[in-house]
C-alpha cells in the first residue's frame, strides 16, 4: 500500500463512504466506523483502522458482516446484486465458469457449510483457485462454529487488505 492515488482520509463521511463503501460486502456501516479513528498517515494506517473495526466487533456484528457475504458460485447472488468487487474476485478464480459438476459441488458445500454454521462460507478467493477453495469448503465444514467465525473475520481482513490496495492504486 505505498501507492496512494485516492485520499485515505476525508472531512467529510459522505466521501469517506463513497470512496470506501466496497471495502467490506453490502456493508458501509463498517466503513462509517473506521472514519471515526482518522487521521490516517497513509493506506497502511487505513487498513489498520478497519482491522481494528474488525476485530472489536461484538458476535453479533460479526455475524451481520459475515451475513452480507455472498455464497459462492451462486449465480442468483450475481442477478441479485453481488457487488462488482465480489464479482470479479470470484471470476480471477474461475467461479464464473465452473462445470456442471463443479457447480453442484460447490451448491452442496455451500448448503452443507450454512445449515452446520448458521452463516455463508468465507474466503479470500484472490489466495486460492477453485480446486483450493472446494478443498478448503470441505475441511472447514467440519470445525466448530466458533473457529469458522474467527475463520471468517480472518477471511473478511485478507479481502479488505486487496479491496483496499486495489483502491489505493488507482
Amino acid at each position: 500500500m505505498t501507492r496512494t492515488e485516492m485520499p485515505v482520509t476525508s472531512d467529510n463521511l459522505q466521501n469517506f463512504l463513497r470512496a470506501y463503501s466496497n471495502v467490506f460486502e453490502h456493508s458501509p456501516w463498517m466503513v462509517e466506523r473506521a472514519w471515526a479513528l482518522r487521521p490516517y498517515a497513509d493506506g497502511k494506517a487505513l487498513y489498520a483502522a478497519f482491522c481494528h473495526v474488525l476485530h472489536s466487533l461484538t458476535q453479533e456484528d460479526q455475524l451481520r458482516l459475515i451475513a452480507a457475504h455472498p455464497e459462492l458460485a451462486d449465480r442468483a447472488a450475481i442477478a441479485t446484486g453481488m457487488t462488482g468487487d465480489s464479482i470479479a474476485e470470484q471470476a480471477s478464480v474461475g467461479l464464473d465458469r465452473l462445470t456442471a459438476q463443479e457447480f453442484d459441488a460447490f451448491q452442496t458445500l455451500n448448503d452443507a457449510y450454512r445449515r452446520a454454521h448458521g452463516f455463508p462460507f468465507i474466503i479470500c478467493a484472490r489466495l486460492y483457485d477453485k480446486e483450493g477453495i472446494l478443498a478448503a469448503m470441505r475441511q472447514r465444514l467440519a470445525r466448530s462454529s466458533e473457529d469458522e467465525l474467527r475463520e471468517a473475520i480472518g477471511q473478511i481482513s485478507q479481502i479488505c487488505r486487496f479491496r483496499l490496495e486495489m483502491l489505493l492504486a488507482g
